[in-house]
C-alpha cells in the first residue's frame, strides 16, 4: 500500500481531503445537534418578548384557530402589500381569558438589508400597539434607527389605520421617515399595513384609507 501511494501522489491527497472532510461533516453535525435546541429556545425567547412588548395588558397569547399563513399573505397581497407576507396570528388574552387583540407576525421583503422580521398588536378597538422586530439586518445608524424607541414610537396608540409614509411634516395616519433610511421607514409602515389589513378581516376595529 505504502508503494503504491508513493506512486500515485495524487489518489493518496485525494484520500487524505475526503477523510479531512468525512471528520469535518461529522463534527458539524455534531454541533449542530447540540446546538439546535439552545438556538431554538432563544429564538422562541425571543417571539414571545416580542408578543409581549407589544400587547403589555396580555396576560397569555394562543394562537388563533384555524389561522392559515397563506390565505393571510394572499389577502393583503392582494391589497397591494406584495413584499408582505402573514406568517403568524396570536390571540392576546387578559388574565379573565378575555380577548384583547392580536398580535400579528410580518416578514417584509422590502428592506433595504434583507427581510425585516417583527411582530404587531392591534387590539379589538382598533388601535396600534406598536412593532417589536426579531429579524433586522438594515445599516448602521440609518434603518437600523427602525429599532429605536424614537421611530417605534410613531407606530404606537394610534389608530390602526392604512399609513404613509412621507418627508415632510406627517399628518393624519402619515409616519414621518427615519433620515437617510427611506426605504426602511416603508418597509416597517407598509408591514404594518399588511397587518392591520389582516386585522381588520378578523374584525379588529378601525378604517382603511382608500
Amino acid at each position: 500500500m505504502k508503494a503504491f501511494f508513493e506512486k500515485n501522489p495524487i489518489v493518496k491527497d485525494a484520500m487524505i481531503l475526503t477523510v479531512i472532510t468525512l471528520v469535518a461533516g461529522v463534527c458539524l453535525g455534531l454541533v449542530y445537534e447540540v446546538t439546535k435546541a439552545p438556538i431554538a429556545q432563544a429564538q422562541e425567547a425571543a417571539r414571545q418578548a416580542a408578543y409581549a412588548e407589544v400587547f403589555e395588558a396580555a396576560d397569555h397569547f394562543e394562537a388563533m384557530e384555524g389561522f392559515d399563513s397563506e390565505a393571510a399573505t394572499k389577502l393583503v397581497q392582494s391589497s397591494g402589500y406584495n413584499d408582505d407576507e402573514i406568517t403568524q396570528c396570536l390571540v392576546a388574552y387578559d388574565a379573565g381569558n378575555d380577548p384583547l387583540g392580536y398580535v400579528i407576525s410580518v416578514v417584509s421583503h422590502a428592506g433595504y438589508g434583507g427581510d425585516i422580521v417583527f411582530s404587531v398588536g392591534i387590539t379589538n378597538e382598533g388601535m396600534l400597539n406598536g412593532y417589536s422586530i426579531t429579524e433586522i439586518s438594515e445599516t448602521a445608524g440609518l434603518g437600523m434607527k427602525a429599532t429605536e424607541s424614537e421611530f417605534m414610537a410613531r407606530f404606537k396608540d394610534i389608530p390602526a389605520a392604512i399609513l404613509e409614509v412621507t418627508k415632510g411634516d406627517p399628518g393624519e395616519n402619515e409616519i414621518l421617515a427615519l433620515s437617510g433610511a427611506t426605504i426602511t421607514s416603508r418597509a416597517m409602515t407598509y408591514g404594518v399595513d399588511a397587518a392591520v389589513i389582516y386585522a381588520q378581516s378578523l374584525g379588529a376595529g378601525g378604517e382603511t384609507n382608500e
